[in-house]
């Protein structure tokens, strides 16, 4: 096994939240940890649980809680949906992890504790200083991820990690990481992962619905949608939207726009995103001057019937896109 950087490579990892980003990060984590290490997992959904259980026999050990998990393993991970669900899975004082890492029975000496969710910088560092309050020797982390579903799929994430690139865990943090994802980057402290991966995500839908317009204005001009592509991605238009996710069905045959705009990021994940990022912008003293109509455009197309629950490219669509452009137009 080649060089880690790391004195002592822990065994027994926890991982927290199993949906559709956190399931394949614990898939990556069972076939690159080495021999004989256990992933400790719990989710409240049985089903997923069964799954990992059965396809990881002796590797995948199924927990009753937040705290089982934490009380069995030496660095945790978490992948919730918001911030109230990471304010119940880290403070509840009965199945919290925190009521595992505090009290006079616990074990916590020397445990990372990294949580991969995309929520409010607020509620990240309320959690982190209950934990350095009741368990100071525990470590927590930011680290929220972009790649989408088929990054964690095929460990292609990145990780915007809240801390600095000395920090005394980055070997360990790494090290783990990197079985999930294809880049780490330090943000500068705590909290600011969460801030750049919201920074992100505000570009990204944003240039989403800027992708949108553009296109189906140039397509309605007459352009061949794959022409107009190629002219934004040899010209200053060039995004990694329009090359890689475009949002018009047959331009790129991987995108979710080009499978009926399934998987991906999903429309009310983008909505909240924004919403989170415009929240940060104004305890900042940010001017967002697209933000408020971006927002508008996720959250209607969250809503609409032949939107809900798709990937967040879906836009294309609310906003009146031609998806059926290589049929001849009447």
């Amino acid at each position: 096994m080649p060089s880690t950087g790391v004195d002592v490579v822990p065994s027994s990892v926890g991982f927290i939240g199993l949906g559709v980003m956190g399931k394949p990060m614990v898939v990556n984590l069972a076939a690159k940890l080495p021999p004989g290490s256990l992933i400790h997992v719990h989710d409240i959904v049985a089903a997923v649980v069964d799954e990992l259980v059965a396809s990881f026999p002796g590797i995948v050990v199924r927990c009753a809680s937040a705290a089982d998990v934490t009380s069995k393993s030496d660095v945790i991970f978490t992948m919730l949906p918001e911030g109230a669900h990471v304010k119940s899975v880290y403070l509840d004082p009965h199945t919290g992890i925190l009521s595992a890492l505090s009290g006079p029975s616990s074990h916590s000496a020397g445990k990372l504790v990294i949580d991969s969710s995309t929520i409010d910088t607020a509620t990240s560092l309320i959690v982190k200083e209950q934990l350095a309050i009741s368990s100071p020797t525990t470590s927590f982390y930011d680290a929220p991820v972009s790649g989408g579903v088929l990054g964690a799929v095929n460990g292609t994430i990145a990780f915007f990690l809240g801390c600095s690139p000395d920090d005394a865990n980055i070997p360990r943090l790494t090290y783990f990481l990197g079985m999930m994802g294809g880049k780490v980057i330090p943000c500068g402290g705590p909290s600011l992962g969460l801030a750049a991966k919201l920074s992100n995500n505000y570009l990204s839908g944003i240039i989403t619905i800027a992708c949108s317009e553009a296109m189906d204005m140039g397509m309605r001009a007459g352009i061949d949608a794959n022409v107009l592509a190629s002219v934004f991605a040899a010209g200053t238009a060039q995004n990694a939207i329009c090359d890689v996710f475009n949002p018009v069905p047959g331009v790129c045959p991987k995108a979710p726009s080009s499978n009926g705009y399934q998987g991906g990021f999903r429309v009310q994940l983008m909505r909240k995103d924004i919403g989170l990022a415009l929240d940060m912008a104004r305890r900042l003293g940010t001017r967002n001057a697209l933000g408020t109509s971006g927002l508008g455009v996720y959250a209607a197309a969250s809503e609409a019937a032949d939107c809900k629950d798709l990937d967040s490219r879906v836009v294309f669509r609310y906003l009146g896109g031609i998806e059926n452009w290589k049929e001849p137009m009447s």
